[in-house]
């Protein structure tokens, strides 16, 4: 497919460009490793004539995924002078660990919720692969679909805790200096707790250049998290294209179509509802909305079951920090419920538990990550609710391509899970309202917050056809000067003479 015309290539700059082009020196490189035409592995490689570090190191998911992620890096993990994460989430963070036993040695910077986060999260990642590991040697010809042909896990969990030491907690809106050249502060980008937009002021000399990584942005006006942070000035800009070419449903609407399939599902059909979730930020999210629907009396108390050591977790961890929450939570979360006024939640610890869950035949709701459905105990759920019509699977989450939850949103009747084929008859839901993604009237706005438009920006982090399409509206609409760049794409960008100093 051709590339439409509003979109550069490393080499192509507008006319305004080659008309300074004597005043600049270059001396910086971006390089795509990652969530470029693709919305998995998250990772790119800044360069000057002084150092080199990292924004994001994340884990692919989806279509070839093992074998991408064991790929070794693109560059020498020795030579990296630092890393900024914008979160927790493992298409952003997940590599961390493969880096630090790669010999990357430096500090990792993160928020500080972030930091609470991963202490969980990478441990887990570390857990999933030895699992994976060890039922692959027990039973080798029912290769786990996320354990590619080598025989060793990427990290254990004892490597992902040894990783956590390199990480650095850092408060939002706080300037910090890792490097004698460059200064960085973390904005809340309203995603999940603790996501960050990244601003990077670069120094050379006496010229002075900024960088800013949006990460994932959130949608604004929603309950819990705050809204993302407006950035009004950036010399370049990377920017994420997730949902770039719609716009979500209302959460009215999806809150009423939430209420009609939970009360069909359980009530007249007597069957289960399934809910695919991420553990981070979409589980809480889930449970907030079922206190608020069942308090609101539009759902009778059900049965509420996370079955997610990680999200169980992780909602204790985000409990640990209400000042991030809005208003709205804050009240919600400080309040006292009477009996029968809120669900019956229960969070399930141990696998005897879980196995247990699949023997309830009618009134349950069971939260169960992986969100995209490519490992965890979500998997064993589905194997038991997918083959009735009683039940409804409910996704509230991007499913990316090639992922089992993918082809189950595209509509596959027959799904294979473990060693078994099992035919799908549960009615399949998609809420696209309750994405922690930012829309694209939301990213267009967003962008609209720039006094002017930066020199270039890149769009990152969308399927190909998404993110060109987000590109030509933040061209005809904003009038931006976009990129697409392609993974493996190093674009060479000038030193511009502006402040060093954070504006």
């Amino acid at each position: 497919m051709a590339r439409p015309s509003f979109v550069t290539n490393a080499t192509s700059y507008p006319a305004s460009f080659h008309e300074r082009r004597s005043q600049y020196r270059f001396v910086m490189n971006i390089t795509f490793l990652g969530a470029a035409r693709e919305v998995t592995g998250s990772c790119y490689l800044i360069e000057t004539s002084e150092l080199r570090f990292l924004v994001d190191c994340g884990m692919h998911q989806g279509q070839e995924a093992a074998a991408r992620n064991r790929r070794p890096f693109a560059f020498d993990p020795k030579a990296i002078d630092f890393v900024l994460l914008t979160h927790a989430h493992i298409d952003h963070s997940g590599l961390l660990p493969k880096l630090a036993l790669a010999g990357y040695t430096g500090p990792i910077y993160t928020t500080e919720a972030t930091a609470d986060l991963l202490a969980v999260m990478l441990p887990d990642s570390g857990h999933v692969q030895q699992a994976d590991n060890e039922r692959e040697q027990r039973h080798p010809d029912k290769k786990s679909p996320h354990v590619a042909n080598s025989v060793a896990p990427l990290y254990t969990v004892e490597d992902a805790e040894h990783c956590l030491n390199l990480l650095h907690p850092v408060t939002y809106d706080t300037v910090l200096q890792p490097h004698s050249r460059i200064r960085a502060r973390f904005r809340d980008a309203g995603h999940i707790l603790g996501s960050a937009i990244i601003e990077v002021w670069v120094s050379e000399g006496v010229q002075g250049t900024k960088l800013v990584f949006s990460g994932d942005l959130g949608q604004p006006n929603r309950p819990i998290l705050r809204d993302p942070t407006v950035i009004d000035d950036a010399d370049y800009l990377l920017v994420e294209s997730t949902y770039g070419n719609r716009a979500h449903r209302s959460l009215v609407s999806t809150l009423d179509e939430l209420v009609e399939v939970v009360n069909r599902t359980l009530h007249e059909k007597q069957g289960n509802v399934i809910i695919p979730a991420f553990a981070v930020g979409r589980t809480q999210e889930i449970l907030y909305y079922f206190n608020q629907l069942t308090r609101q009396k539009r759902l009778r108390p059900v049965q509420l079951f996370v079955d997610s050591p990680m999200a169980t977790a992780a909602t204790r961890i985000t409990l640990e920090h209400l000042a991030l929450f809005d208003e709205e939570a804050k009240r919600l979360a400080a309040s006292r419920d009477t009996p029968g006024n809120t669900p019956t939640l229960r969070f399930v610890a141990s696998v005897t538990e879980s196995k247990m869950l699949n023997h309830i035949q009618s009134g349950a709701v069971i939260i169960s990550a992986s969100g995209m459905c490519e490992g965890g105990r979500i998997r064993h759920h589905l194997r038991h609710n997918l083959g009735s019509a009683r039940n409804s699977i409910v996704f509230t989450g991007f499913q990316a391509q090639g992922t089992l939850g993918r082809r189950l949103v595209d509509g596959d009747r027959r799904v294979r899970l473990f060693d078994e084929e099992v035919r799908v008859k549960a009615e399949i839901h998609t809420l696209g309202g309750l994405s922690a993604h930012a829309d694209q009237p939301a990213l267009l706005a967003w962008l609209g917050g720039f006094k002017q438009p930066p020199e270039r920006t890149f769009i990152v982090h969308g399927e190909e056809r998404v993110a060109l399409a987000f590109a030509e509206s933040a061209s005809t609409t904003l009038s931006f000067n976009v990129s697409v760049p392609s993974v493996g794409e190093r674009v060479e960008l000038a030193m511009l003479e502006k402040s060093e100093r954070p504006r």
